[in-house]
């Protein structure tokens, strides 16, 4: 479609070249006179006169001219023997003399001032012709029009498309990545990723790659048509060409740089946008406010800066440099002409060709402006797709579609290590068995490795040695999705998503019915709190559920373990931001959940795993005791002296100032 458009709109100078040389200025040419009747004869003087070019060479008998001096026009019996410079003599009987002066030698001829009419009627033979011709233009203008149409549709549409399938890449490949990538990058980072610097790569294809690809296109077209006119003009002009790449080259050299800075200054906004939002309470309780500001505006100030600088830049290379290009150009055009003349002597060109040229050259400084406005989105755009193929560039693991029959869920950690970080264990030689149908409660102060068994898990991370596996298959042969089928967890601070309680419950899941969303409701207890709300569980949750009671949150995020029946249940500190009347619920749906799987419960409150059949207590990433509550705290060791604190007896405060390496510290440490 571009090749046609760009045909079909390059065809206009050569039409106006031929109106002009053949139509117009061919008037010119020698006429002969025929006899009456002749098809396009004229005439003029009691005899019938036809152009030259239109008859055969036996037909040239007697030759007249017709020629253009100053703003008349003159007829010239006879001809004449060669061109030059025009002038007209009035001589004493009042006749017109034609004088024609070329070399220092002045030639004579006898001359008639032709009327309006007379002048017109020379003309009209080509009226045809030149409405034609006209035509033949406006259909071809149509055409171009029609193409340049589609092929910008057609380009903007697979644009969009591309786009869109870069954006479900880049979302379905966030979803591959390990968790512990995350670890270290701001949501906000990401969401930039996904949203502003795919949006500046579809500028590259929509307005950067359509002008580059076009525009070029287009000044070859005109470089080859310059070509087929006056091939010294052509290679004057070539000229640009390298003089456009190197200052592309040179643009680029300053641009990538401020680009690279104001995509990551962009990224680093958003991600701190983000957590302010999400942190607004905090911000807000302790008066951070006007430090967030200040954070804010030293991004806000260094995204302005360099925002300047790609300003100045292009200011400095577009419409500037483009200007001076053309006047160049222009300058040569001039110089070229001003050493030959216009007409058929040697080296000369005709008044087509020069208007067609002067048209050719106005064309195509139009696509070399275009090129140039769209640098500064061209670099924006290749520092876009940097920044996202490097995420893209990212290991990941695909999402499996593998099924697997219901697991019966004994775990076995046979001496796990594991690190976040090289050189930094958090878990050493961990090793302990959990049976179907068991809990097991892992209780220590922060920091001791409870989270990262679970991670271990869920597969969230692999361990460096050691292995995990479940009904005697190590996971790490296991999908991570397709193990995780049939886990379910309950955290601490559930999430919810924007839907409905039911949507949350079944997080859309097709097999999870309405009845077994209601039912899980009803087992976990959560159908009385949720009662009063007026469409029930149709209720609309916005964003993390922000308008519910976080023991309403943390009932739908038990119901939603419930529902989709895990083989492997984990509680991360379930019950800590709830209420003492919620907790009472919650322990006594529990026990519905809990049957027939084997869960995994961290608690800070130790009172609500007394009924554990294995309690594991861990201090700085090892396993320093284990058994029941009553087997625990019959040892007097560490989980005695947990409990003993919590429950507020003497025997805390002894155990805190005997200046045991073991003893767990503070009630904040524990709490």
């Amino acid at each position: 479609m571009l090749a046609i458009a760009i045909g079909t709109e390059l065809t206009g100078p050569f039409i106006a070249k031929r109106i002009i040389d053949v139509h117009i200025a061919g008037i010119e040419k020698p006429w002969y006179e025929v006899n009456a009747g002749a098809v396009d004869s004229v005439a003029y003087n009691g005899a019938y006169w036809k152009r030259g070019d239109r008859i055969q060479p036996n037909e040239q008998v007697k030759e007249a001219r017709v020629l253009q001096v100053g703003r008349d026009f003159v007829f010239v019996p006879g001809g004449i023997k060669e061109d030059g410079e025009r002038s007209i003599n009035l001589k004493a009987d009042g006749a017109l003399e034609l004088l024609i002066t070329k070399n220092n030698t002045v030639s004579k001829y006898n001359a008639q001032q032709l009327m309006k009419e007379q002048l017109f009627a020379f003309y009209e033979p080509e009226i045809g012709s030149v409405i034609r011709l006209a035509l033949i233009s406006l259909a071809l203008i149509a055409v171009s029009a029609l193409f340049s149409y589609g092929q910008r549709y057609w380009l903007q549409a697979s644009a969009n498309r591309i786009i869109q399938r870069m954006r479900d890449d880049v979302f379905a490949h966030i979803n591959r990545l390990p968790i512990r990538y995350f670890d270290n990058l701001p949501a906000g980072k990401v969401v930039s990723r996904i949203t502003n610097d795919t949006e500046a790569i579809k500028e590259l294809y929509v307005t950067v790659l359509a002008n580059f690809f076009s525009g070029t296109l287009y000044i070859f077209a005109i470089l080859g048509a310059m070509f087929l006119l006056d091939i010294r003009l052509a290679l004057i002009c070539m000229l640009i060409i390298p003089v456009l790449v190197v200052w592309i080259i040179i643009y680029r050299k300053f641009a990538a740089n401020y680009n690279r800075v104001i995509r990551s200054t962009l990224s680093e906004m958003n991600g701190m946008i983000n957590e302010s939002i999400q942190g607004m309470p905090i911000i807000q309780s302790f008066r951070r406010e006007k430090k967030q500001e200040k954070e804010f505006e030293a991004f806000n100030k260094r995204y302005f800066d360099y925002r300047n600088k790609m300003l100045n830049l292009n200011s400095l290379t577009s419409h500037n440099l483009v200007g001076v290009l053309r006047n160049i150009a222009f300058i040569a055009l001039i110089w070229y002409f001003s050493g030959i003349s216009l007409g058929s002597v040697v080296g000369g060109v005709s008044l087509g060709v020069l208007y067609a040229f002067v048209d050719f050259l106005n064309r195509m400084f139009q696509p070399i402006v275009n090129i140039v406005n769209q640098l500064p989105n061209m670099e924006q755009a290749f520092v876009s797709a940097e920044r996202v193929f490097v995420l893209m560039d990212e290991e990941g693991e695909d999402v499996s579609d593998e099924k697997m029959a219901r697991y019966k869920g004994n775990v076995v950690f046979d001496n796990v290590a594991f690190s976040y970080k090289d050189g930094e264990p958090v878990l050493k030689g961990i090793s302990f068995e959990a049976r179907q149908g068991q809990t097991v409660a892992l209780v220590g102060h922060t920091g001791s490795g409870k989270s990262s068994i679970l991670n271990l898990i869920f597969r969230f991370y692999d361990v460096d040695s050691g292995s995990i596996t479940i009904d005697g298959r190590e996971i790490r042969g296991i999908p991570r999705q397709t193990l995780r089928s049939h886990m379910g967890i309950v955290l601490q601070d559930p999430f919810l998503f924007t839907g409905t309680i039911a949507s949350n419950v079944s997080l859309n899941n097709p097999a999870i019915t309405r009845d077994r969303i209601e039912k899980a409701l009803r087992d976990v207890g959560a159908d009385r709190s949720l009662s009063h709300l007026p469409k029930g569980i149709d209720e609309p949750v916005i964003e993390k559920g922000s308008t519910l009671s976080a023991g309403q949150r943390q009932l739908i995020s038990f119901a939603r373990a419930l529902a989709f029946d895990p083989a492997i249940l984990i509680l991360d500190e379930a019950t800590s931001n709830i209420d003492t009347e919620t907790e009472a619920v919650i322990q006594d749906a529990l026990d519905i959940v809990k049957k027939g799987r084997t869960t995994f419960v961290i608690a800070h409150r130790l009172s609500t795993i007394k009924s554990a059949d294995l309690i594991l207590v861990l201090d700085r990433g090892e396993i320093v005791e284990r058994g029941t509550h009553d087997e625990l705290m019959a040892v007097g060791g560490k989980y005695y002296q947990m409990y003993e604190l919590q429950q507020g007896k003497k025997g805390a405060g002894q155990s805190r100032t005997s200046g045991s390496s073991t003893s767990v510290g503070t009630p904040a440490a524990v709490l």
